[in-house]
């Protein structure tokens, strides 16, 4: 653990704790008050992470609920204000801490008053009460260099002078008195008085081992093991700061769209019991302590759920240099399976998870054989977090007898020398299963993200031709990957959001499998949509000053979205492979209408396929301006991606 780094976030935890009532108003020599880092999601389904702006000279941020008139008034003059300080690098938002407000109901009003100020959705209460907030129109200025009020107050006059003030380097504090508009409840914080009672052993504990010991168990992938009361004391201001930012649990998919299998988040009243247990300083009370049982455990060999698998290969072992740009590893190893076989589940074992980018892999039939009887594909892939790959109920993954299993390994260096000897793990099957289990690539063969831009979007879809049921939602970006979501446009126009994560994290890629599968009809769009952060206020960004295109290194960018489905007609006897050409063939098509008007425009035809502009009009031979799928063809013929295209299948 990094002792600077939790010595901040217990400061942090501790001033949060010192001002969870707020300075009373008309107090300008008041102690100023502190702002702890929060992650909130905006009503666009954004993540808005208040620290990633340290380097803005202000935030604006105003209480607002739906269907005030005060409200209205008070947003009307947040656009404003937005409009006269964008272009000088203040963030301005609005925060809706309103039990009653729903996120659709806000957007709606959003749209109806045309405000383009993000809308925080405060929906724990969380950051409304650290910020003492009482009534709608409340106004808080908000120094990034101290993370303190600098402003607290009605909109108005006093409001652009306190930013202004911050602009001209000169945080005076400045209170005045409180707002107008209606007050907004906070039922929690009534009862603040209350959280010392909050039990440990019956109501904390249980939570911590339900969603956050399978990682944080002796040699598991969590920095420190959850095994008693005095861990969890010692770490308490750490596991607020970053259950306030979302970090943890790595859980990313926004709760109010889609349900998984695999859901690891914690509900929202999880979330605020622990948040604010910790707040009343973490006091242990009485009762057993539940995480003492975890003292001797270890992390599993194999995944707990699943046991030790029935076949385990060893790939080669492989040494990472140092430093530099390693050439991705095609490693061929025989096939152990003398016959046909399905598989129930993947997983895959790195030897050294902090150099191990991701493995692709599949199967390679024997040329001098007569094609297999059954259809090969992947069998497995990682990427950081990832856990295993669990076939849906009456489903396998095909692996044809003999041939060779190839398998892609991309590694990157992490400052010194270290050997990877990875491990697959395959689950089979008893007997052939009544389904089989496909994949497919949603993804754009001219992504394109310019130098410095902190929030470019990238669309691709692909048509499904016939009806389908969808069992896996994947994607994966690289270090610039912000924010991607998962829609389905049906053929009559209907959009239904099927995921969204609202902050992507490269460190943490997950499956999400739906809980029941989700039926596709014949000529539904499934339409992947990434925002990518190119900024140099992206920590991770490998280099803010480079025009990034598709690429399989880590410093370069991918624009990719992977579903595992079965075709609904097809059955392990009634093979539908001409269903999957149809498929492949939108591919390219999907990849370039990025408005999804079934054309291409020569706007669309950007980044590395920016050359082909100069056949577009050639191309065109009606003269329209765009380009169907024929026309296209004649100048870039149709392709399914290539395995070297892809990180994963």
């Amino acid at each position: 653990m990094n002792r600077a780094l939790f010595a901040t976030a217990a400061t942090v935890a501790g001033l949060a704790l010192a001002a969870f009532a707020a300075p009373a108003a008309d107090t300008p020599n008041a102690t100023p008050q502190h702002v702890d880092d929060f992650q909130l999601t905006d009503h666009t389904r954004l993540a808005q992470h208040l620290y990633y702006f340290n380097y803005t000279p202000a935030i604006v941020m105003m209480s607002r609920t739906n269907g005030s008139t005060v409200s209205r008034d008070d947003s009307q003059a947040l656009e404003k204000l937005n409009a006269a300080y964008k272009d000088k690098g203040v963030v301005v938002w609005a925060l809706d801490s309103n039990l009653a407000d729903s996120r659709d109901a806000v957007a709606a009003e959003a749209a109806k008053q045309k405000l383009d100020v993000p809308i925080l959705m405060d929906e724990q209460q969380l950051v409304g009460e650290q910020l003492g907030v009482k009534r709608e129109g409340e106004v808080f200025v908000i120094n990034p260099k101290t993370w303190t009020v600098a402003y607290r107050g009605p909109m108005g006059a006093q409001a652009n002078q306190a930013v202004d003030a911050l602009l001209a380097g000169k945080p005076e504090m400045l209170r005045v008195s409180d707002t107008v508009g209606k007050t907004i409840a906070f039922p929690a914080k009534d009862h603040a008085a209350d959280f010392a009672n909050i039990s440990y052993s019956k109501d904390i504990a249980p939570i911590l081992q339900e969603k956050c010991v399978s990682c944080h168990v002796n040699g598991g992938i969590g920095p420190f093991a959850m095994n008693s009361y005095a861990v969890v004391k010692g770490f308490a201001p750490m596991i607020r700061e970053t259950v306030r930012t979302r970090r943890m649990p790595p859980y990313f998919a926004d709760p109010h769209i889609g349900a998984f299998k695999n859901d690891q988040g914690m509900t929202a009243d999880q979330t605020k019991l622990l948040v604010h247990w910790i707040e009343a300083g973490a006091p242990r009370g009485e009762g057993s302590d539940p995480l003492l049982a975890n003292a001797n455990k270890t992390a599993p060999e194999w995944p707990t759920e699943l046991g030790k698998p029935d076949v385990i290969v060893d790939l080669p072992s492989f040494k990472v240099p140092a430093s530099g740009l390693v050439e991705y590893q095609n490693q061929v190893i025989p096939n152990p399976f003398k016959q046909d076989t399905w598989l129930s589940a993947i997983a895959m074992k790195p030897g050294d998870r902090r150099v191990l980018h991701h493995v692709v892999s599949n199967h390679i039939p024997d040329s001098s054989l007569p094609p297999p009887a059954i259809p090969g594909g992947s069998v497995g892939s990682y990427t950081p977090g990832a856990q295993p790959q669990v076939m849906a109920d009456g489903s396998g993954a095909p692996v044809p007898a003999g041939g060779k299993l190839h398998f892609q390994m991309h590694y990157t260096t992490m400052g010194k020398e270290t050997v990877d000897k990875t491990q697959v793990g395959f689950y089979t099957l008893k007997a052939p299963p009544e389904y089989i289990k496909r994949s497919t690539v949603i993804s754009t063969f001219s992504l394109y993200i310019p130098a410095g831009e902190a929030r470019h979007k990238e669309v691709a879809y692909l048509t499904f031709p016939a009806d389908a049921y969808l069992y896996t939602l994947y994607p994966h970006s690289h270090y610039r990957g912000y924010h991607v979501e998962l829609k389905e446009v049906a053929a009559d126009g209907k959009e239904t959001m099927l995921l969204s994560l609202p902050k992507y994290d490269f460190n943490w890629q997950r499956d999400y499998d739906p809980v029941k599968p989700i039926l596709v009809k014949a000529g539904t769009k499934l339409v992947a949509t990434w925002v990518y952060d190119n900024s140099s206020h992206n920590p991770a960004n490998p280099d803010p000053k480079r025009n990034v295109t598709w690429g399989e290194q880590t410093p370069d960018e991918m624009m990719y979205f992977r579903v595992n489905y079965r075709w609904a007609d097809e059955t392990v006897t009634h093979v539908r492979n001409d269903l999957q050409q149809k498929l492949f063939a939108s591919q390219m098509m999907g990849s370039l209408d990025s408005n999804l008007d079934g054309f291409i425009e020569k706007s669309e035809l950007k980044g590395p396929l920016a050359g082909l502009q100069a056949k577009f009009d050639e191309a065109d031979t009606n003269h329209t301006g765009k380009l169907t799928a024929e026309q296209l063809a004649k100048i870039l013929p149709s392709r399914r991606m290539s395995r070297r295209d892809t990180p994963d299948v």
